[in-house]
């Protein structure tokens, strides 16, 4: 018989990180343990306040329900959470770490120290001086697929992008860049351009989500490939996100398991994308050490060799330890 219990959780950035919704100095999330015997299992339910489908006031009645029935079957408590993707998210880390040692989920060569995850590097929004900095740091630390967030002065950064695309061609660096939904779809065609020039490697989420015949049009007729993120959010069911994939016809998806239905629900994304001949990687969303711990593992399981979008748990001041170690572009799993 398992038993289970919640608690909050507030991880504090070390330097307030700036996005195109704005600046994060703090990010809210929840922790789930799941207890059968002498064992137990812990998950994070990452709230992502502001873009989470689930950010709803009864979020916490919600978390309690799950805990009174955790000895629901996992597809009778994926089916009834169904409106809660994060829940999902940590109950699907919980169960799997309640059967496994300490920091292990999905057992794997990555877990045995053996392999390793490829993985971008991120460079936060800020002025020019500022990721003009990020980027050296990432190119001296040997990374070759480098992501950087715009959406806020793109003339700015613009330069910033040619200014590495000019000591750097694109098949020594590879860039990728993140509008977050900044543009607006007259705007996008003006900066896609712009982006083939510098001969970028993909932009997610050119225009807010929701649109489809905009973002479809994007699609069809882009010189530069997009990615969808946010506007895979709240895309609950299999038919939906087969018609989403079918009209927008995108070059690429990205899944972020704590957003998307957690593993199940990446899942189903990943099988309708290859079906559809559309390709994907998986990225993390500003999770703690002990969600970001299972996403890797996760991921490694998929066997996509292009770079994941996985963060290093460096950005919060009062982190978990973790087994995961950058090293270069490489991330490992070091018990």
């Amino acid at each position: 018989m398992k038993t289970a219990k919640f608690h909050q959780y507030i991880l504090n950035f070390k330097r307030p990180s700036g996005t195109s919704r704005g600046v994060l100095n703090t990010k809210e999330t929840y922790f789930i343990e799941v207890f059968e015997d002498d064992r137990k299992g812990i998950g994070e339910c990452s709230l992502f306040r502001g873009l989470s489908f689930d950010d709803d006031e009864d979020y916490e009645d919600v978390l309690d329900w799950a805990c009174r029935n955790i000895n629901l079957s996992l597809e009778e408590l994926q089916e009834e959470l169904v409106n809660h993707p994060s829940i999902i998210f940590g109950i699907e880390q919980a169960l799997a770490n309640l059967n496994q040692e300490k920091d292990i989920y999905f057992p794997s060569a990555f877990t045995e120290g053996k392999d390793s995850i490829k993985i971008n590097g991120l460079i936060w929004m800020g002025n020019a001086d500022y990721m003009q900095s990020q980027i050296e740091e990432k190119l001296k630390n040997n990374f070759t697929c480098i992501k950087l967030k715009i959406g806020v002065d793109w003339d700015s950064e613009k330069k910033v992008i040619r200014s590495v695309r000019e000591k750097f061609p694109k098949d020594q660096i590879e860039l990728r860049v993140d509008a977050n939904g900044a543009f607006s779809p007259e705007q996008a065609k003006i900066v896609l351009e712009e982006l083939a020039e510098l001969e970028i490697h993909s932009i997610e989420q050119p225009i807010k989500a929701g649109n489809w015949k905009a973002m479809a049009e994007l699609c069809k007729n882009t010189p530069t490939p997009i990615a969808l993120d946010e506007e895979l959010i709240g895309v609950l069911n299999i038919e939906s996100k087969k018609d989403l994939l079918t009209e927008i016809k995108p070059q690429y998806i990205i899944l972020k398991p704590s957003l998307v239905g957690g593993f199940s629900g990446s899942d189903e994304w990943i099988d309708l994308a290859e079906n559809n001949n559309i390709n994907w990687w998986i990225t993390s969303a500003l999770e703690s050490n002990i969600g970001l711990n299972a996403i890797a593992q996760y991921t490694y399981n998929k066997k996509n060799p292009m770079p994941q979008g996985l963060g290093t748990g460096g950005l919060f001041t009062n982190n978990f330890p973790t087994p995961l170690v950058l090293k270069g572009e490489n991330l490992w799993f070091e018990d």
